[in-house]
Formats: C-alpha cells, structure tokens, sequence
C-alpha cells in the first residue's frame, strides 16, 4: 500500500495516540500520577534522577519512587512526541485545504485539542490527581483520538470505499451508531465507577479487596449495562450476514463483537481478583480500540456509494 507523506504521519499518529492511551492506563493503575510532583518539569529537573539521594533538596526525599517517576517522566516524553506528531499532521494536511478541507480542519482540531491536553495535564498535577480532572484529560485523549481517525479516514477513503444498497446503508448506519451511543454511555458510566474506586483507595484508603463493596449501584448499572452491547453487537454482525454487506463491515463489525466480549471478561475478571493493574489497562486500552473500530464502521458505511437496486 503506497500512502503519501501526509496519510503516514496521520496513521502513525493514530497508533501512537493509541501508545499513549495504553501508558497513561498504566501510570494511573499503578497509581504513578504524582511520580513527577511538579510540571512541566520532574522534581524541578528536566531529566529526573534515579535515587532519592539526587533530588533538589527541596523535595522530600521519602516521596521518591523510581519506578513511579520515570514511569510519569516517560508518559509525558510520549506525550510531547504525540504533541509533534499532531503538529506536523496538521501542517501537512493543508495540501488537502482546496480538495478535502474537512481533513485541514479535522486535524487543526486535533491539534487544538492537544495543545488544551497539556495544559489540562499540568492541572491535574496539580490538583493532586482529583478524579474529575483525570476523568477529564482521559475523555479529551478519547476525542483527540477520534479526530485523528476522522482525518485519516477522510485522507484514505478511496481506499477503503465500498458500494452498498441505500436500505441496507440506513439500516446498518442505526445499528451500528447504536452501537457507538451505548459504548459511549458505558464510558461515561466507567468513568463514574472508576472515580469511586479512586475515592475508596485515596480517601478512604481501603484495601484493594473492598473496593468492589464500595461502588453501589453505579457499578451494577455498568455491568448489567454491557448486556445491552452484547446484544446490538451481535444484531450488528447477524445484520451484516443477512443484508449480505461488504467482507470489510463483516470483518469490522466481527472485530467489534470480539472486543465487546473481550471487555465483559475483562470486566468480570477485575472483580474476581479485586482490580489487578494489568486488567485496568487492558479494560481502557481495548475501549479506545473499540470505539475506533467502531467510529471506522460507520465512516466506511456512511461514506459508502449506494446502489439504486436493491439485492435480491
């Protein structure tokens, strides 16, 4: 596959963001947030040390922990390369602003957005990690994400076109965006439960084993909610079977499926062995892969050419 220069960096990007995702999950799981106490730089330093004996004297000695800090130093040396990657999409993708400027503008947004992303990360250093403002710089990394995908999509479409009959485009575009609003809404409410579990280790300061307990009824609406995914989901992949839609929706909405169970066993998986740091990761990194699959589906079908016969 021969891509310009501007349709590598956009996809390059996308993974990255993506990376990101996945480190982030990783520094709040471990509870590494507050690994650099101060921004933008780590224990007043640009590169911070490697033992405690090395700190500026002004920093208590008995809050460093390795592991904690360069892990929080390495997620925003990530996040800067992806601040550059989003910078130079957007100057690239002015060569699309006479033939496609929804690409110009989709990626100027993104590039917006990052900007607002660092500055956000700084306060939620600030704010000694409060549960709203991490919830907050999670959910922007989720629409950065969704921009960058938009734009590349817009950059590869004629790769990636398909022709279907207009019934079955209206009818799989409902299910499908059905599918997304429902996600979103789980997102929503995982966040909602993820603040509380924060509350029941930091301000409660219970063990990791009484978290669950804690949680009410937000945490059974969430579980019981994913049900209802499962369900459309599978109405989405008998749909695509029975309106005999493109291998590419097939496979996609097979894709979609499979991560939908993927985070039900994740899920109960969390709550069997008390919230282990590995299963947390996997849970937001396989949701951000999800929701791409997902915005991916309904960019192919909704950018689909229709035929005007129906199929037999």
């Amino acid at each position: 596959m021969n891509l310009n220069l501007y349709q590598k960096t956009a996809l390059t990007t996308v993974i990255a963001t993506l990376v990101l995702i996945f480190i982030g999950g990783l520094v709040r799981a471990v509870g590494a947030g507050l690994g650099c106490p101060d921004w933008p730089q780590c224990f007043g330093m640009w590169i911070p040390p490697v033992n405690a004996a090395d700190l500026p004297p002004q920093y208590d000695a008995s809050l460093f922990n390795p592991l904690h800090t360069w892990l929080e130093y390495v997620n925003r040396l990530v996040g800067v390369l992806i601040g550059f990657l989003i910078t130079l999409t957007f100057a690239l993708s002015f060569k699309y602003r006479k033939t496609d400027r929804l690409i110009t503008v989709t990626s100027g947004f993104a590039f917006i957005l990052v900007l607002f992303q660092g500055w956000l990360g700084g306060q939620v250093v600030r704010s000694g990690l409060s549960a709203g403002m991490i919830t907050i710089h999670m959910v922007v990394a989720m629409i950065i994400l969704a921009a960058l995908l938009f734009a590349t999509f817009r950059a590869m479409s004629s790769r990636l076109s398909i022709s279907i009959c207009d019934g079955t485009k209206r009818k799989l575009l409902w299910i499908s965006g059905g599918v997304l609003f429902l996600t979103l809404i789980q997102l929503v409410l995982g966040t909602q439960v993820r603040e509380s579990v924060d509350v029941a280790k930091n301000v409660l300061i219970l063990p990791r084993t009484a978290w669950i307990d804690t949680l009410g009824w937000l945490y059974e609406v969430h579980r019981s909610f994913s049900w209802l995914l499962v369900i459309l989901a599978g109405v989405l992949i008998y749909q695509n079977k029975k309106l005999n839609a493109p291998e590419r929706l097939k496979f996609i909405g097979w894709i979609i499926g499979g991560l939908i169970v993927l985070q039900i066993f994740i899920g109960v998986g969390m709550e069997w062995f008390d919230m282990p740091g590995v299963l947390q990761v996997m849970h937001l990194v396989s949701v951000a892969i999800l929701i791409c699959a997902q915005l991916l589906y309904l960019l192919i079908t909704g950018f689909a050419s229709t035929k005007t016969i129906e199929a037999a």
